[in-house]
């Protein structure tokens, strides 16, 4: 944003032909820019819990989110024709204002994607920024970023059985649903450490299904060497990754390859649901959403049809929770309730060194 602004100040009345072409430049640059600017500054307030997570639905968003583009479009084509100042700052404002709304308009279990779309929106701004600065490496570098990004999402859009252009406009076209049963549905069971730990004894297969949580705890370096001492025991330990668990994409697999978990015991949810049923036992590990039966069960749920870890179908679920809040995305979680299910309550890493010490 600011290299076009510096454009504009450092020529601000080209001759010829090179005018438009050079006004064009200007405005895109600093409109993409500004977008992404805002933008990142209220994913990382939502990211960081210092706003609600929840989705911003004004009245006639979809309308704004429409008719912020619409005047952009329009001061842009009055720029190239006059490349006055106050059309320039019009932009400016318009692109600030639209990227604040575009984030807040998008709900927390679909973060994941606006980042990655937050990261591909800054690509395309360095690729404008090159044009601006007549630097073929960085148009080129910011168009290998802003490509990959975009592609990146459309995966994890996929995965998530969320629509790609929805989600990039801001949740165009949705209006969130209230989840039905959104109360507490039953009492849930609390189990201790020690029991936990004999519950892992016994078992002859377990799934580790970690989250943002186990990032927050740190947990990943303990989780690794309850794995060795189950492994040491006969017994068959695999993780089970969703697409989206954390807070970035890969998220999950960088902090256990950085604990050196055995990357042939880490799968993705397509290859471990069919494998959950026959499992004796599941840890929850500080996730929440990606393991919400509503998203299944539940088709007036927010997250209704997006693909979750069907961990309910195992012989037991331990889930690692610091209390029985709903997730990131606002959604209170049925599994806490389920007959086979036990909570664990405390930080992760604590948990799992505790159950370290009945080994």
């Amino acid at each position: 944003m600011l290299v076009g602004w510096n454009g504009y100040l450092s020529h601000p009345h080209l001759p010829g032909a090179l005018a438009g072409v050079h006004s064009a430049e200007v405005v895109i640059g600093i409109f993409i820019g500004a977008v992404t600017f805002t933008g990142s500054i209220v994913a990382y307030l939502k990211l960081s819990a210092r706003i609600s997570s929840k989705p911003l639905v004004l009245p006639g968003k979809n309308a704004l989110n429409v008719g912020a583009l619409v005047v952009f479009v329009a001061l842009a084509v009055g720029y190239v024709i006059t490349p006055e100042l106050w059309l320039l700052a019009a932009v400016t404002l318009v692109a600030l204002a639209l990227g604040i709304h575009l984030v807040a308009s998008i709900g927390g279990g679909d973060m994941p994607v606006v980042v990655s779309m937050l990261n591909s929106y800054s690509g395309w701004a360095a690729a404008a920024s090159g044009f601006l600065l007549d630097n073929d490496l960085l148009i080129v570098t910011g168009a290998l970023v802003g490509s990959s990004g975009a592609y990146l999402s459309y995966i994890m859009c996929k995965a998530m059985n969320r629509s790609f252009l929805s989600v990039i406009a801001g949740g165009f076209g949705i209006e969130a649903p209230a989840a039905t049963g959104a109360q507490e549905q039953g009492e849930y069971q609390e189990v201790t450490a020690e029991q936990t730990a004999e519950l892992l004894k016994s078992a002859t297969s377990v799934v580790i299904t970690p989250g943002y949580g186990m990032a927050v705890a740190q947990a990943q370096y303990p989780v690794a060497e309850l794995v060795k001492k189950l492994r040491e025991r006969g017994v068959e330990v695999r993780f089970g990754i969703h697409p989206v668990a954390g807070r970035l994409p890969g998220h999950m697999n960088v902090l256990l390859a950085e604990a050196r978990v055995p990357y042939d015991i880490v799968f993705e949810m397509d290859e471990i649901n069919d494998y959950l049923r026959t499992t004796d036992v599941v840890l929850v590990i500080g996730a929440n959403d990606t393991v919400n039966p509503a998203a299944a069960e539940d088709p007036g749920s927010p997250i209704a049809g997006m693909p979750v870890l069907r961990v309910w179908e195992a012989g037991q679920v331990v889930v690692f929770k610091r209390s029985m809040a709903a997730g990131y995305a606002g959604v209170p979680n049925p599994l806490f309730y389920r007959e086979n299910a036990r909570m664990l309550f405390g930080d992760a890493r604590q948990a799992v060194d505790e159950i370290l010490g009945y080994f």
